[in-house]
């Protein structure tokens, strides 16, 4: 495929690619055709207009996917966009799990690509709640071990907020504690939740 607009790494990325390589081939020829600019990403094709990211393409075991990054914002006519966890706030998925799904409602993947592109002219911003309560559990063990809140605050925001929504969840303030005493040495590391 010869694109101006193609980018050397999404080709190497594709032809390593295992699972999803006809569906990754199918998104991008979509994507392309609505002129936008293709880099590579967080590892993934990503696509942009004017610098800014509209699209990324990505798969998991279970399906691929269009991830739009301002899809909170899309009016999603035909109800087809996925908030991936309740914790993602502004981006959304069209999942797909063979080409046939990808190929049938292409003027629709065209048409949201096409709105996504608006929502970045008129300059439009998805608003994140940022509000996060530090549960108490967690300000007691940063009280007790300042060298926890320091490195706390070392780790990136995504990861702040998964250790806070980790910590919150139980109804019981033993679990909580139970949980932050599990993590602190993993925080101490600075290490995410998942890490």
């Amino acid at each position: 495929m010869t694109n101006r607009n193609t980018n050397s790494k999404v080709d190497e990325f594709l032809s390593k690619a295992k699972n999803w390589q006809e569906e990754y081939e199918v998104l991008r020829r979509i994507v392309l055709e609505c002129e936008l600019t293709e880099e590579f990403k967080w590892m993934h094709p990503c696509y942009t207009y004017e610098k800014k990211n509209i699209v990324l393409i990505h798969g998991f075991k279970e399906y691929c996917a269009l991830l739009f990054h301002k899809g909170a914002l899309l009016k999603d006519a035909h109800g087809i966009l996925i908030q991936q966890t309740e914790n993602v706030q502004g981006a959304r998925q069209i999942r797909f799990t063979n080409v046939q799904e990808i190929v049938a409602i292409e003027p629709i993947l065209k048409a949201y690509i096409q709105e996504a592109i608006e929502v970045e002219k008129s300059g439009l911003e998805v608003e994140y709640k940022t509000e996060i309560i530090i549960p108490e559990e967690l300000q007691n063990k940063f009280d007790e071990l300042p060298a926890l809140k320091t490195a706390f605050e070392a780790l990136t925001p995504g990861r702040q907020r998964a250790y806070f929504l980790h910590f919150s969840q139980p109804k019981q303030s033993k679990t909580r504690i139970s949980r932050v005493e599990k993590c602190t040495q993993q925080i101490l590391d600075g290490k995410g939740l998942k890490d």
